[in-house]
């Protein structure tokens, strides 16, 4: 069997490494920029920890924030616009999971223009060209979009989520400075730090792992469990720890993808707006004992890095262990616990399986899954 890797170009990590991002620019001889990030991250003054740099070294660019959460077609053309006005021939995002994914977005159809409907860069999008030059400076521990060749979009005519998976859409440069990520509100930490968990979990779970996407989960799972609580309560130390395991986690779910606690998780989004964080954190625990029956010995090997016994426990046993374990941590971050909890309707339940049904997300489950699966599953964690 042949199993396939695709990695960025460049990282660089620790608190402050911002200060690569001009000589880097400088090297790669960037003249005219477009500046993806978000009017939160503005007002804050996240996002000038960056554009000072750029003012300061009189790097031209050109700014767009109008980025909205769970970020949609509209988004990425409206930022197409700039992108093209002003014959940008590079992109830096500095933002989260919705800022970079806009990137990646506008980023391909720039060079791939046959692609400006946007939803035709759904699945697996077979453009020709690499994405114009991307640069991420993540400020969220959870996407991992700096180094995947994934990105979501939601497409608000069909109440849905694109996924869209395409190497050409992987940024060359991945810059996380944990510093950015240090001003998040601790709600927002904590629902991005459970995706990342998410990404870590299914990636050891999925159909097509293989011992280096392996390698990457049990990594990112326990650098996890053990610091997104002190990260959440913002310690320093841990704060750099999240930042490198969400990008460990990427590199693995990137390469054999996910299952279906993502596929549920789209759903409530596309339909209710729920933060992706929140959406797989609340499904998290009863997705993945449902799937624990098919595959209990790498639940076995995800206690041993939660640190949890469970040498004597029995398969069952041992998983819903481990799958209270992340329901616990949930709860310790006030993670909220049911669909309910965000605005989600039982009626809807029928609907959101016939669209999880059709999610990309859903082949790479260990465990087949019908339409009734997914009615019982959604209907659980009502």
């Amino acid at each position: 069997m042949i199993n396939r890797f695709v990695l960025n170009e460049t990282s660089y990590f620790g608190w402050g490494a911002r200060e690569v991002l001009v000589p880097e620019i400088k090297k790669r001889k960037f003249r005219k920029i477009l500046l993806v990030t978000d009017s939160g991250l503005i007002k804050t003054g996240i996002a000038d920890k960056v554009t000072k740099l750029l003012d300061q070294n009189n790097i031209v660019y050109e700014l767009y924030s109008d980025i909205k959460p769970n970020p949609t077609v509209s988004n990425v053309k409206k930022c197409l616009r700039v992108c093209n006005k002003f014959h940008c021939d590079s992109i830096i995002a500095v933002g989260g999971g919705s800022a970079m994914d806009t990137a990646k977005a506008v980023g391909i159809i720039a060079t791939n223009p046959e692609f400006k409907d946007v939803t035709s860069l759904e699945g697996l999008a077979n453009t020709e060209n690499k994405a114009l030059p991307m640069i991420f400076l993540p400020t969220t521990a959870g996407t991992a979009s700096e180094v995947t060749i994934n990105y979501v979009i939601s497409d608000s005519d069909r109440e849905i989520k694109m996924v869209c998976v395409d190497p050409n859409s992987i940024p060359v440069l991945a810059i996380i400075d944990t510093e950015l990520m240090a001003g998040m509100p601790a709600s927002l930490a904590a629902a991005t730090g459970m995706d990342a968990l998410t990404h870590a979990m299914e990636c050891y779970i999925t159909k097509g792992h293989n011992e280096m996407s392996d390698m990457f989960a049990l990594k990112a799972m326990h650098i996890i469990y053990h610091n997104l609580e002190k990260a959440v309560n913002k310690d320093k130390d841990a704060i750099n720890e999240m930042g490198l395991a969400q990008y460990i986690a990427g590199m693995g779910f990137s390469n054999v993808g996910l299952g279906i606690v993502h596929s549920m998780a789209h759903q409530l989004g596309a339909v209710y707006d729920t933060p992706h964080g929140v959406a797989n954190a609340l499904l998290l625990p009863t997705i993945m004992e449902w799937n624990g029956e098919v595959c209990p010995d790498r639940f076995r090997d995800m206690a041993r890095e939660f640190e949890l016994d469970v040498e004597y426990l029995s398969d069952k046993e041992a998983v819903q262990k481990v799958c209270e374990a992340v329901r616990g941590l949930a709860l310790r971050l006030n993670i909220p616990q049911h669909i309910k909890d965000v605005g989600g309707k039982e009626a809807d339940i029928e609907m959101l399986s016939d669209k999880a049904m059709n999610d990309p997300c859903k082949p790479g489950n260990p465990r087949e899954v019908t339409k009734e699966d997914f009615m019982m599953l959604f209907k659980k964690c009502f």
